[in-house]
């Protein structure tokens, strides 16, 4: 999303959902995963918008949507350029907002002419008739949302998902207006604020490419280091990383990847080839327990001040309910006490007040949004 729409953030907000009159449900359980965004997907429907749930299972969105597209698990690709194949066979597409907000899409159009509804049919299970019903349906009508999640994003074919997703939407001009757009519904409580925090290889803060030279000449003298040009690694280079040597050591906070991530005996492998693993976390994970050399007792979520950014790009408060017990600290305290330590002349940081500010100073997204107004209610960038 960040590549095709400059964020990596749903756009729409919450209360926008039961106003549209198409719903595309892809690879998400909603009304279990999220259940106070799913009613306002049921909303929709009593209203009389479409929806159409994508999904290899029966999730119980499937018991009101007037279509369901079950498909077989990763042939998502195959079903959405087959959409886009037929949107662009049937003139649908929307010309002008192509002609003036997009790049390239001529070679789109090229890759897509291969997917036909009836080829799709033979890798997807889907009936053909029912991917141009889909297409039409969701190219004419003005306000048409897609909503996804982990479905489509935890494979191996995940970022071609996205992808496919991004240029269905820009293609049909769904963007930039209510009721209409693409929705990423996150795993976890606060991805959305860790990703605009900048917790990716390839961007700073705010979604501000680390390739820009400018950009970096501002992080670097607002944190006093000289950012690198070069990028980290994703997590899939990480894991392969374990084994081939090029990651010889782990700092995990609040991750456990024993646990979580894809072949785990793969992963155990490689975490056994590490020279040093430090775990910051609330309990002893399994990763901790097999394989950290230093535990780092962190904090919970009810244990500190902060901010949560939620799926609509609302910045919420946290306010700490009790102190962190034991030896446990904030996770912002141990951070800044362990750079002190490796030689970096990092500012005290008193407060969870004073990082969100400086963000708020370096990252344009937020330029508005201040600490002192969370204080009553979250506020949307």
């Amino acid at each position: 999303m960040v590549r095709s729409f400059g964020r990596g953030a749903s756009t729409n907000s919450i209360p926008e959902i039961e106003h549209a009159r198409f719903l595309l449900v892809i690879g998400s359980n909603t009304t279990e995963a999220h259940p106070v965004l799913a009613l306002r997907i049921k909303k929709a429907v009593r209203k009389g918008a479409t929806l159409v749930v994508a999904d290899p299972r029966a999730i119980w969105l499937t018991k009101i949507a007037k279509r369901h597209l079950q498909l077989r698990p990763g042939s998502d690709v195959w079903l959405l350029n087959a959409l886009m194949h037929t949107i662009l066979e049937e003139g649908l597409e929307a010309e002008e907002y192509i002609r003036e907000h997009t790049e390239d899409f001529e070679a789109v159009r090229e890759v897509v002419s291969r997917y036909t509804p009836e080829e799709a049919e033979r890798w997807t299970g889907v009936p053909a008739q029912a991917i141009r019903a889909t297409a039409r349906e969701y190219a004419t009508e003005r306000h048409a949302a897609i909503f996804y999640t982990l479905g489509i994003t935890e494979h191996a074919c995940g970022v071609d998902n996205i992808w496919s997703l991004a240029n269905l939407v820009l293609m049909t001009g769904h963007l930039g207006y209510e009721s209409t757009g693409l929705n990423a519904l996150r795993g976890q409580n606060n991805v959305q604020g860790l990703n605009d925090s900048g917790a990716n290889p390839t961007y700073l803060p705010g979604y501000q490419p680390l390739d820009d030279p400018e950009i970096r000449r501002k992080f670097s003298e607002a944190w006093g280091v000289e950012v690198p040009e070069r990028a980290g690694f994703r997590l899939d280079q990480m894991m392969s990383g374990l084994h081939d040597g090029r990651v010889k050591a782990l700092y995990l906070i609040g991750e456990n990847p024993a646990h979580t991530e894809p072949n785990a005996r793969h992963v155990e492998q490689g975490l056994a080839n590490l020279e040093f693993v430090v775990s910051q976390d609330i309990f002893l994970s399994d990763t901790a327990e097999k394989h950290a050399d230093v535990v780092l007792p962190a904090s919970s979520f009810a244990e500190k001040d902060g901010t949560f950014t939620n799926t609509e790009r609302r910045v919420n408060r946290v306010r700490a309910a009790v102190p962190c017990p034991g030896h446990a600290r904030v996770d912002r305290e141990i951070v800044i006490q362990l750079a002190r330590a490796l030689g970096c002349d990092w500012p005290e940081y008193p407060d969870a007040e004073s990082v969100w500010n400086e963000l708020a100073d370096l990252c344009p997204n937020w330029s508005g949004i201040r600490y002192f107004r969370l204080q009553d209610e979250g506020l949307q960038w």
